[in-house]
């Protein structure tokens, strides 16, 4: 196929490509406003608390209420919620993850000698991108071995208090939630596509060769148009 002929057939993919990126990132528009509400809101209660003193019990009196509230959003189904301190913020625990979900809207409680109460936060990606950007963030999917244990999305945003960043705001999201929201829409455009994060893990498909989880390769497919979502670092793809 000549190159003429590969450009006008991405050019007749161009609207649907629109299309996927406009239904993507309105699904996402409707979380991370509201997770950054939250965590401004959290990080004016960390500052009418005195900040410096703070404890675990503090601090998870202060979230839980957030937490319930981003747990009973109606208008999706929020698999778990809190908030996951910087290293020596508090002042008996080096760090914390406070954090509700569930059904039972259960308080997430390690058990004693457990490995995942050593587990660096800062290292983990929804922890890491927010606290050098200053940015909100999505990362996945992944299985969430620290909490869930199921394949998982991660929004979270970061709490800043005088300009300086104490920790973030989170809340999960499993990638069977968002594969039951965004597989229709997507499924009624033109031609099949798939949502994929940065490193090309799909996310969703309604290409039959793909499912979530799967990972993009360039050698094994081409590629014949991509496009960006708005406020995350996500891209919907259109295959050959």
């Amino acid at each position: 196929m000549s190159a003429t002929a590969v450009q006008t057939l991405g050019d007749a993919e161009t609207p649907v490509l629109e299309s996927a990126s406009s239904i993507v990132s309105a699904y996402f528009a409707k979380l991370l406003p509201m997770l950054e509400e939250h965590a401004a809101r959290l990080a004016s209660e960390i500052v009418e608390s005195g900040g410096d003193g703070l404890t675990a019990t503090r601090m998870d009196d202060l979230v839980e209420p957030h937490a319930h509230e981003l747990l009973d959003f109606a208008d999706e189904p929020i698999y778990g919620a809190g908030f996951i301190a910087t290293v020596d913020l508090l002042a008996d625990a080096p760090s914390h993850l406070a954090w509700w979900q569930g059904a039972d809207r259960r308080k997430l409680v390690f058990p004693p000698r457990s490995i995942k109460q050593s587990i660096d936060y800062r290292d983990l990606e929804w922890f890491r991108v927010p606290s050098l950007t200053g940015n909100s963030h999505v990362a996945g999917p992944y299985v969430d071995y620290l909490c869930s244990d199921e394949y998982t999305m991660t929004a979270a945003a970061p709490v800043t208090v005088d300009g300086n960043f104490v920790g973030v705001a989170g809340l999960d999201v499993l990638i069977e939630t968002i594969e039951r929201r965004l597989t229709p829409p997507l499924r009624a455009l033109a031609s099949p596509v798939l949502l994929v994060n940065g490193v090309n893990r799909v996310l969703v498909s309604t290409d039959r060769r793909f499912s979530a989880g799967d990972v993009l390769r360039a050698d094994r497919v081409e590629v014949l148009e991509r496009r960006g979502c708005d406020a995350v670092d996500l891209e919907v793809v259109i295959l050959r």
